[in-house]
C-alpha cells in the first residue's frame, strides 16, 4: 500500500478496507527509518491511524491541519510525498523533524512549541470566512498541550465561531513526561464515560421505532446537558459552547473517518476526542514512551540505544540537585512537563513533596516560582532555553522587578542540532541580559556547573545558569577557582589577543589558543563565567596590553555577550583602542536554505575563529 503513495491525496485511491494495512506498513517503515536517524518516535507511532483518517477525509493542500508541537507529523509527511527523504530526517539540509511551510505546501504552520495550534487554526478559519473561501481547518492538539493556558484562551475565543472549525484532541495521557493537573483528571472521567454514549444510542434507537418517538427524542435533546451531567461530570467543552464528539478509538480508522465526516457538518467549533496509545505497535516504545519521545538511533529488536554511557550536562545538574535537596530543606524544584528532559526525575523521586510539575505552562511556572520564593523557599525552575522565552513577561514583572531569589536552570542553551530552529537556545543571553537585577552564569565544564548551582542556591536574587545539550565537558579540571559574583577566571595569561569565552565556548577558546601558540602568538584565554554582571575590572586590566578582544558565545549577536563587551569598551577610558571581534551564532546558521541546521556549533568551530583573528592581524 505504501508504494502507492507518491504525492498528496494518493491515499484516496486506496480502498478504505486496505487502510489498516497501510497503517501497518507506515509503522514498520517509521520504526526502521527512525532507528537509523533518531527522531520523535512514540508520538508518531501513536498518531498513524489518526493521520490516515484525516488524510482520507481532507484534501491537501486546500484543507489545513495545524499540528500542535509538530512532533507527531511524520505520517503526514509520508502521505504528502516525502517518504523518500526520511533517510535525511533531522540532518542538515534534510527533512525537518517538524512541519515546515518551506518544505511542503501541505504544511500550513511552522510548528515546534506547544499549546498554540488552536489559536493558529482559529486564525486560519476566520481568514477563510472573511475571504469567502471553502476549506476545512483542523487543529490537532494533545491532552498534554491542554495544560498550557494559551489553549484555553483559544478555546474561549473559538466558542464564538458560527462556522465549522475542528479541534482534534489526541488523548494519549502523555506529553513528554506523564500528564498532571485537573485537565488530566477530567479527561480520565470522560474516557470512562462510555455508559453515556451507549445509553444515548440505545434509547434513541428504540424511540425511533415508537409512535411519537421523534417528539420524545427532541425533548430529550433539549435536556441533554442535564442527562450528560449524570455520566460526564462538568461537560467542560460543551459548557464552553463547543460541540463534543467522542471519545473515539484512535486506532480504529473507519470509526475516525465517520466521526471526522460528521465533524465537518457541524456549524460551529467541534472537538473530536480521539483516544490513542503513545508508541502503539512497537512494544519498547509502549513500555518506555518518554525514552522514545525523542530518541537517537537504536536497535529495533530490543529498543536499546546504539550510543550509551555518555554523561550529559543534564545528568550533572540532576546529581547536584539531589545533593542540594539533601543539604537544604528549603530547596524545591519546578518543571513545565519536562521532569525527565531537565533531569529532575531523581529529585522528584527523592523529594516528592518538594517537586512541582506545572504542566506545559512556562508562564505559570515562572510566577509560581516567584510565589514559592516569597513564601521562604528556594525554587529552582529547570527549563529549556527556547521554552523559557514563553515566560518573558513573568520573568520581568513577577521575578526581576521584585528582586526574588528564583534560580533558573536553563538547559539546551546554544545550538541544539537536530531539534531545529524552534528549539535553538541562542537567544537567552540577549533576553536575560535586558532584565533588571538578573544575574547570568555559564559553566565551562561539569565541575563548574556544580559550583555554579551551589552558588546560585546560596545567592539572593534572580539568577540563571545556562548550559548546553549533549555530553558534558570533562576537561580543564585543574581550573576550579572559587565562584565570586561577577568575576571571570583567567585560564591562560598572554598578550595582544584575549579570547573571552562563555560557557560551552571555553573549550573552543582553549583550542584556538593552542593553535595560535603554534603560530608564534601568546593569547590570553578567559572563562568569563558571568555574562551579567560582567567582570569590567578584568576587561580594563586586559586593555592595557591587548589589542584584540575576541568574544565567543553560542548566542545571536544582537544583544548578546559580545555586544555587551563592545559597549563596555566603548564607554571605558583606555590609553589605546582595543578592537572587539564578536564571534556569535549568525542567524543564517539557525535556518539554512529553508531547512534546520543540525550542526552543534555551526560557524563557531576553531578554524572559523582563527580565520577572523588572522584577518585582523594581517
Amino acid at each position: 500500500m505504501l508504494e502507492k503513495i507518491h504525492q498528496p491525496n494518493d491515499i484516496k485511491k486506496i480502498p478504505a478496507g486496505q487502510l489498516p494495512k497501510l497503517a501497518d506498513e507506515i509503522r514498520q517503515f517509521m520504526i526502521a527509518s527512525v532507528s537509523r536517524t533518531g527522531g520523535h518516535l512514540a508520538s508518531n507511532l501513536g498518531s498513524i491511524e489518526l493521520t490516515i483518517a484525516l488524510h482520507y477525509v481532507l484534501t491537501f493542500p486546500r484543507d489545513k491541519v495545524v499540528w500542535d508541537v509538530g512532533h507527531q507529523a511524520y505520517t503526514h509527511k509520508i502521505l504528502t510525498g516525502r517518504k523518500e527523504l526520511f533517510s535525511t530526517l533531522r540532518q542538515e539540509g534534510g527533512l525537518s523533524g517538524f512541519p515546515r511551510r518551506a518544505e511542503s505546501s501541505c504544511d500550513c504552520w511552522d510548528a515546534g512549541h506547544s499549546s498554540n495550534s488552536i489559536s493558529a487554526a482559529l486564525g486560519y478559519a476566520r481568514a477563510r470566512d472573511l475571504r469567502g473561501q471553502q476549506y476545512t481547518v483542523v487543529s490537532v492538539i494533545g491532552d498534554g498541550a491542554l495544560t498550557g493556558g494559551m489553549a484555553y484562551e483559544a478555546l474561549d475565543n473559538a466558542a464564538q465561531m458560527k462556522t465549522n472549525f475542528i479541534i482534534v484532541l489526541n488523548d494519549n495521557e502523555m506529553s513528554i513526561s506523564g500528564n498532571v493537573g485537573g485537565m488530566h483528571d477530567y479527561l480520565a472521567k470522560i474516557r470512562t464515560s462510555q455508559a453515556y454514549t451507549e445509553l444515548k444510542e440505545q434509547v434513541a434507537g428504540r424511540l425511533e421505532r415508537m409512535h411519537g418517538g421523534d417528539e420524545m427524542i427532541e425533548r430529550i435533546r433539549k435536556t441533554k446537558n442535564s442527562i450528560k451531567q449524570l455520566f460526564i461530570p462538568g461537560m467542560l467543552f460543551e459548557n464552553m459552547g463547543l460541540t463534543y464528539l467522542g471519545p473515539v478509538d484512535g486506532h480504529n480508522i473507519s470509526a475516525m473517518i465517520r466521526v471526522f465526516e460528521e465533524a465537518k457538518l457541524v456549524n460551529g467549533p467541534v472537538i473530536v476526542h480521539v483516544k490513542t496509545e503513545k508508541g502503539h505497535g512497537y512494544a519498547p516504545a509502549v513500555r518506555h514512551p518518554s525514552r522514545f519521545h525523542g530518541t537517537g538511533a537504536f536497535d529495533i529488536a530490543t529498543g536499546i540505544p546504539e550510543s550509551r554511557g555518555v554523561v550529559s550536562w543534564t545528568d550533572i545538574f540532576s546529581t547536584v540537585m539531589v545533593k542540594m535537596g539533601e543539604r537544604n530543606p528549603d530547596v524545591v524544584a519546578v518543571t513545565a512537563a519536562m521532569k525527565e528532559g531537565t533531569g529532575l526525575k531523581r529529585f522528584a523521586n527523592r523529594f516528592p513533596d518538594r517537586f512541582f510539575d506545572v504542566g506545559i505552562a512556562e508562564e505559570h511556572g515562572v510566577t509560581f516560582s516567584a510565589g514559592l520564593a516569597l513564601g521562604g523557599l528556594i525554587p529552582v525552575f529547570a527549563v529549556y532555553s527556547s521554552f523559557l522565552q514563553r515566560g518573558f513577561d513573568q520573568l520581568m514583572d513577577d521575578v526581576c522587578m521584585q528582586g526574588l531569589h528564583v534560580v533558573f536552570a536553563i538547559d539546551r542553551a546554544g545550538f541544539v542540532g537536530a531539534d531545529g530552529k524552534t528549539h535553538q537556545g541562542v537567544f537567552d543571553l540577549s533576553y536575560l541580559s535586558m532584565l533588571p537585577g538578573m544575574t547570568i552564569m555559564a559553566p565551562k565544564n561539569k565541575w563548574e556547573l556544580s559550583d555554579m548551582l551551589k552558588f546560585a542556591i546560596a545567592f539572593d536574587g534572580p539568577i540563571a545558569i545556562r548550559y548546553p545539550k549533549g555530553a558534558v565537558c570533562t576537561s580543564m579540571e585543574e581550573h576550579r577557582e572559587e565562584i565570586r559574583l561577577g568575576r571571570a577566571e583567567v585560564l591562560r595569561r598572554g598578550e595582544k589577543i584575549a579570547l573571552l569565552a562563555v560557557g560551552s565556548m571555553v573549550p573552543e577558546a582553549v583550542a584556538v589558543a593552542a593553535q595560535l601558540e603554534k603560530e608564534g602568538k601568546n593569547p590570553t584565554v578567559v572563562n568569563m563565567r558571568f555574562v551579567k554582571p560582567m567582570d569590567t575590572a578584568l576587561l580594563q586590566e586586559l586593555a592595557a596590553d591587548h589589542d584584540l578582544f575576541v568574544t565567543m558565545e553560542e548566542n545571536v549577536r544582537k544583544g548578546g555577550f559580545g555586544e555587551q563587551v563592545l559597549d563596555v569598551m566603548q564607554s571605558m577610558h583606555t590609553e589605546k583602542p582595543v578592537h572587539v571581534e564578536i564571534i556569535a551564532v549568525p542567524d543564517v546558521y539557525i535556518h539554512h536554505a529553508g531547512q534546520d541546521s543540525q550542526k552543534k556549533t555551526a560557524g563557531i568551530d576553531t578554524e572559523s575563529v582563527l580565520e577572523r583573528i588572522r584577518a585582523f592581524l594581517s
